[in-house]
């Protein structure tokens, strides 16, 4: 399964990859999904937010545990990021089969998902298909998010061939599931020597666009002291958002600008940056960047945010214990698991990343890391099975 999602939405010249929601390369990895569940013999849906499913036992049973991930990716992100945990999913179901310990007379169905758009990096929201299904996210402001070329989400799901005033909280899907464990590559350090942890939060997080005004001007001949430069504002809040939260013992990222008319001998005339902020608790995010705002002077338009996420405890103890004591840690990164804890049980198993590096060509796991997760996955689902 690994080799054969590989090359699929791969950009030779970095060796990311740039599966972005409902493109090309999305539509390679959604039909890879639909080709897994079949050849397995599972029940494939696709849900009205385009989330993807591949059943094991009764779908409108309810109970069910489901597992899964996502296969979209970040602009030139790694190859495990999203990818790891469906490929887990469908492997730890295969063990479970070939033990005879799934199926039979087991009450539970399981579910394996594939999430859409769950990176936000063409339309700038972060985990779509498990908001909409959640109700967290207004089925026509999403329909309504633009991509860098103006194109429409609701025209691109459309394009894909599915149709986007369907979109919205889905209470009968909701209904079903029992609980949803989500495998997920480990985005930082934290494991040690433990090839596999499970997650007890997500801190809070969110995204916030920065517009900084000025007025264009000819670079050669206007002096320094006519200019109205955007990008001197953009430049000392980037350095001070670094520096507040450090104090904060936060996180705070410019990561993704747009400068107008972006002429290498132009004055811009607007800054447009977008600013990813994250800490442990949220009245340290919201004194963050509420500070950050008040010095940069630019207008700015929050995009999405995200609470705490604890983890079901009961659920995320249960794992631990059947996991013989593993590691239990929080993370900075958002899933769709977080997104999911306010209507159903979740959690989360982490699997060593070496490296630490993450939404990067660099991300890596060990393959024997890697097997060790597909064992542990395939034990906690037949615990909850």
């Amino acid at each position: 399964m690994w080799r054969e999602l590989l090359p699929v939405g791969r950009y030779d010249a970095t060796g990311g990859y740039r599966r972005h929601a409902w493109n090309a390369a999305d539509g390679e990895c959604r039909a890879w999904f639909r080709e897994q569940a079949l050849k397995r013999g599972l029940t494939y849906e696709v849900d009205r937010n385009g989330n993807q499913w591949a059943w094991f036992g009764d779908p409108s049973a309810g109970d069910a545990i489901v597992t899964g991930s996502h296969l979209d990716s970040v602009p030139d992100g790694g190859a495990y990021d999203g990818p790891l945990g469906v490929v887990s999913a469908f492997a730890a179901l295969d063990a479970l089969r070939d033990r005879g310990t799934a199926g039979g007379g087991r009450r539970r169905p399981l579910a394996i998902v594939n999430f859409g758009d769950e990176e936000g990096a063409r339309f700038g929201v972060a985990c779509v298909g498990s908001r909409l299904m959640a109700g967290v996210l207004e089925p026509g402001h999403a329909r309504s998010l633009r991509d860098q070329d103006g194109v429409l989400l609701g025209d691109a799901m459309e394009r894909a061939g599915h149709d986007p005033a369907a979109i919205g909280r889905d209470d009968e899907r909701l209904a079903r599931i029992g609980a949803y464990v989500e495998l997920h590559v480990e985005q930082g350090r934290n494991l040690g020597d433990a090839p596999v942890g499970v997650a007890s939060a997500i801190w809070p997080h969110g995204r916030w666009r920065f517009d900084f005004h000025g007025e264009a001007n000819h670079a050669g001949t206007t002096r320094l002291e006519d200019r109205r430069d955007p990008m001197l504002a953009y430049a000392a809040t980037v350095l001070n958002a670094r520096e507040q939260a450090r104090l904060a013992g936060a996180l705070a990222t410019f990561g993704k600008i747009s400068v107008e008319p972006n002429g290498t001998n132009a004055i811009a005339s607007r800054v447009t940056a977008w600013l990813d902020s994250r800490a442990a608790d949220s009245a340290t995010l919201d004194m963050l960047v509420k500070e950050i705002i008040h010095q940069s002077g630019a207008e700015v338009t929050q995009e999405s945010f995200t609470p705490v996420v604890e983890f079901d405890r009961p659920l995320r103890d249960r794992l631990a214990a059947r996991l013989g004591g593993v590691p239990v840690l929080p993370t900075g990164a958002g899933h769709d698991a977080g997104i999911l804890a306010s209507a159903v049980p979740t959690a989360m198993l982490f699997v060593r990343n070496p490296t630490g590096v993450s939404h990067s060509p660099e991300e890596y796991a060990e393959e024997t890391d890697c097997l060790a997760g597909v064992a542990a996955l395939a034990a906690v689902l037949e615990d909850l099975l």
